[in-house]
């Protein structure tokens, strides 16, 4: 259990957190005795804070993710259970923080939809390729996508704040564009690679 792996178990445990506190953060609060405040910004806003709280455990999340790839490759830490639980690491905290914002009406649930058959897909490519003695490079489009959804996630949990007091929709824009390119970027996968799924 090096430090990149123990950095990815962190962002496992938050996961498990965010989730937590999404879905039953004010069940939970109430169990210890207090409660999850309100914000009221102003008359037509009001700001469950357990959101804000998901959304800076979402970031702290998001940077183990950075660090971990960082230190594993720069000081050879790479490792098979690393691979794994990484790759499952990201899926709980992007794909689970997508379905409930989806279910509570945060965003529209054909994002997750998307999102979810997009990297089943490119997962599979992989596993294929792995299977082969090959490896599928990232791509750019991929990158630019997980940058929009990330960024877009946090806009989400944080009420699209400070762009909704002047009503500019950024963290609906940049889920938009990570959509399309969710759709983009799988079909550029599948073309790149579609050579692996005719070969015997």
């Amino acid at each position: 259990m090096n430090l990149p792996n123990k950095l990815t178990m962190a962002r496992v445990i938050m996961a498990v957190l965010i989730i937590i506190i999404l879905l039953g953060g004010d069940y939970t609060a109430s169990l210890f005795g207090f409660e999850i405040p309100k914000l009221f910004v102003n008359e037509a806003m009001v700001i469950d804070l357990k959101y804000i709280i998901a959304g800076f455990l979402f970031i702290l999340a998001s940077l183990t993710d950075f660090l971990d790839g960082y230190i594993a490759r720069k000081y050879n830490l790479v490792t098979d259970f690393g691979k794994l639980v990484d790759a499952i690491a990201d899926k709980i905290l992007v794909n689970s923080v997508l379905i409930i914002l989806a279910a509570q009406g945060f965003i529209h649930p054909i994002i997750p939809v998307i999102v979810i058959i997009r990297d089943s897909v490119v997962n599979s490519i992989k596993m294929l390729a792995a299977s082969k003695g090959k490896v599928v490079a990232a791509i750019k489009s991929g990158k630019i996508k997980t940058a929009c959804l990330m960024v877009g996630i946090v806009l989400t949990l944080f009420y699209n704040l400070p762009f909704e007091l002047w009503n500019i929709s950024v963290a609906k824009v940049l889920l938009f564009i990570a959509t399309i390119l969710s759709i983009v970027s799988g079909v550029q996968y599948f073309t790149l690679n579609k050579h692996l799924i005719k070969d015997k």
